[in-house]
């Protein structure tokens, strides 16, 4: 039986490659955790940029306690079993009334893994919904395998290389994923999804955490992960600690270590070496 979903979201997220809305936690754990994010942006003199958006688990301890979330893990258990991996964690965040959107893309597309078998946990910190720019779903998108993108480096896309999938997508078949504080939704790694510009008086802040088993390997360099749960009999990857502050200085060392070798992963075929060369290229601010 399953821990958290119901066998019915498991036949959906199977079929269709998504699960709607699950709350995982209060609304008001939900923006507090929100509080703490911009109470460190505003400490920092601005919204987390680079790659400060990107394996924020390992540096902010109020962070990892969401990628170590029971409901979450539960579900994730539900869908790929006991043995599981944290490969990484991003923010998505939209600037209120700004241009800033995500392409209709999928996100296997340069991560480097060896097989599909990869879920998104994109857990909502602030109002998604129509307004705010709700990640849209294509259903059933995630059976295909890894179709064509190219690379766009727009100054408003939020991904890396504000890549689109290069074949036309049907957008009468969107689905859009509205959330509250504290609800997450879940997506596989092929499904074609995108978000468009936030058009509300406040920030659309989303975090998604991006799981695997660890049968999962990194093929295109080296890597790490942070085991949530079970035991890992593979190795492949490097195994990431739980961070056990906010900031420490040696997580905020190992943190820029392995923001560098991810880079050079999702960057490959490019010029681009770290997120901060992607940024001053456009993409992914």
């Amino acid at each position: 039986m399953p821990k958290m979903l119901s066998e019915l979201q498991v036949k959906q997220f199977q079929d269709e490659g998504y699960v709607p809305r699950v709350r995982v936690m209060s609304e008001a754990d939900a923006l507090a955790i929100r509080d703490k994010l911009e109470a460190f942006e505003r400490s920092s003199g601005g919204p987390l940029r680079g790659d400060l958006r990107h394996k924020s688990h390992l540096i902010f301890k109020f962070l990892s306690d969401v990628v170590f979330l029971d409901p979450i893990v539960d579900a994730i258990q539900d869908l790929y079993g006991p043995d599981l991996l944290c490969w990484n964690s991003n923010f998505f965040i939209k600037e209120a009334r700004t241009p800033a959107f995500v392409s209709w893309h999928q996100d296997s597309t340069y991560w480097g893994l060896s097989s599909p078998d990869v879920v998104t946990a994109w857990v909502a910190f602030s109002e998604s919904n129509e307004a705010s720019g709700a990640m849209s779903v294509i259903p059933g998108t995630h059976l295909m395998d890894q179709v064509p993108h190219r690379d766009t480096f727009s100054n408003d896309n939020l991904l890396t290389r504000g890549q689109e999938v290069a074949v036309e997508v049907d957008k009468s078949k969107a689905v859009r994923l509205d959330l509250r504080p504290g609800e997450m939704s879940l997506h596989h790694v092929r499904i074609v999804h995108g978000s468009p510009p936030n058009q509300s008086d406040d920030r659309r802040i989303g975090f998604a955490i991006r799981y695997i088993p660890t049968s999962v390997r990194q093929l295109h360099g080296e890597d790490g992960a942070t085991l949530v749960r079970g035991a890992d009999r593979y190795n492949t990857f490097f195994h990431e600690p739980r961070a056990q502050a906010d900031m420490q200085a040696d997580m905020l060392a190992l943190h820029k270590s392995l923001a560098e070798k991810s880079a050079k992963i999702l960057y490959r075929g490019t010029k681009i070496q770290s997120y901060e060369d992607g940024a001053a290229k456009g993409a992914y601010r």
